[in-house]
């Protein structure tokens, strides 16, 4: 049973158990009533109600506005009808309406429906309708303010509402905290549950290709190679989780902010030939700027590849000065870049590190730098804002 429905049976038990004390007051005070069989007929209608009620409200389907006016106009209807079977010396002297605190129900269904605006709305409702029974009366000189008991029961119905909607609220908040923690303790376990599969099938084939293939060489060398890259590829993505999907968020659930650590982007290219150093703790920029920047760093990186010779090392260095700006370098120790070479690459059409990379940053409103000489390997050096990025003039 969830924590509704559960709320939901309380307002039941409630309706029963304030419908018995108007039961015991009608049947005490039946002799004084002006009608006594009108005391006898509210009665029969408030027992129907509380049977209706409680059954047409268990099913979720017709917790709407129809069943929740229903439920007002009833409990008002019963109220106004004490002008009737009444006198008015008695109310004048104090005594409770027919339905005394069975309609203190009709606020608390108004509240686990819609909170405490609700709840409000319906002991404001109520509240009018006890006045109303003492204007038609004649003993509206009852209403004295605080200490009246009249009053006191408007204040109460009030109070209910409010606090009343307001408890629901935190409850199905909490439940819905405790559901989404089930769900990603959950997957954490299965991301566990897969981690072992593949450390006892993939990662083993890849790790034994990656060493066969150094051993004979040649083109198995290189098989070997790509394998070792790929066998750390997948360690890096299994240890982080960077692979998980979040659980859908559910209706009327705030968004996650749009952030992202840049951690798991980076260590994801980690391999024997590629090192990669970041901070210990997170390094977050909004989303679309940490993918981008995951996208430069890649683009980087095939660029040595693709340029370089075999065995070329790159180092990959995330630093964050805490000062609004987060920096991050590749630099290889390959055969570096005679001086105009981006130049010519840019004019022949080929535009990696003019798109993909400066591009890229520059669209985040950062900046990047490249220093390289030949013989000297290369460095590229990427900053970008850690706020919300905006492209800078120039």
């Amino acid at each position: 049973m969830g924590l509704e429905a559960a709320l939901w049976r309380a307002v039941a038990v409630y309706r029963f158990a304030a419908l018995a004390y108007a039961a015991v007051l009608i049947v005490r005070n039946s002799g004084d009533y002006a009608h006594p069989a009108g005391g006898w007929a509210v009665l029969a209608v408030m027992v129907a109600w509380t049977f209706a009620a409680t059954y047409l409200f268990a099913d979720p389907r017709r917790r709407g506005w129809p069943l929740l006016a229903a439920d007002l106009l009833v409990a008002a209807g019963c109220m106004m009808a004490t002008v009737w079977v009444e006198t008015a010396a008695n109310l004048a002297g104090g005594r409770a309406l027919l339905t005394a605190s069975w309609v203190a129900s009709v606020v608390l269904s108004w509240a686990v429906a819609g909170g405490k605006r609700y709840g409000l709305s319906a002991a404001l409702a109520l509240g009018m309708a006890n006045i109303l029974v003492h204007v038609a009366a004649g003993t509206l000189h009852r209403l004295q303010g605080p200490g009246s008991s009249t009053f006191n029961g408007i204040v109460l119905l009030g109070l209910a509402g409010l606090a009343g909607g307001h408890v629901v609220k935190l409850a199905l908040q909490a439940e819905a905290r405790l559901a989404r923690a089930v769900e990603l303790e959950a997957a954490t376990r299965e991301r566990e549950r897969l981690a072992r599969r593949i450390h006892d099938s993939t990662l083993q084939v890849l790790a034994m290709v990656h060493r066969r293939g150094g051993e004979i060489g040649g083109e198995a060398a290189e098989l070997g190679r790509l394998a070792g890259e790929q066998e750390a590829a997948l360690r890096a993505l299994i240890g982080t989780g960077a692979g998980s999907v979040p659980p859908p968020r559910r209706p009327g659930e705030a968004a996650e902010p749009p952030e992202a650590d840049l951690r798991p982007l980076l260590d994801a290219h980690a391999s024997p030939l590629v090192t990669v150093s970041t901070p210990a703790t997170p390094v977050r920029l909004p989303r679309h700027a940490a993918e981008e920047v995951g996208a430069a760093v890649a683009a980087a990186l095939g660029n040595v590849r693709a340029h370089c010779p075999a065995g070329t090392r790159t180092w990959v260095l995330v630093e964050d000065d805490g000062a609004g700006e987060i920096t991050v370098s590749v630099r290889d120790d390959g055969p570096g870049m005679p001086e105009g070479r981006l130049a010519e690459a840019a004019a022949a059409g080929r535009l990696g590190v003019a798109q993909s990379i400066r591009g890229r940053i520059r669209d985040l409103g950062g900046t990047v730098s490249v220093v390289t000489a030949p013989g000297q390997g290369t460095e590229i050096e990427m900053t970008v804002p850690a706020g919300r990025p905006g492209p800078r003039d120039g």
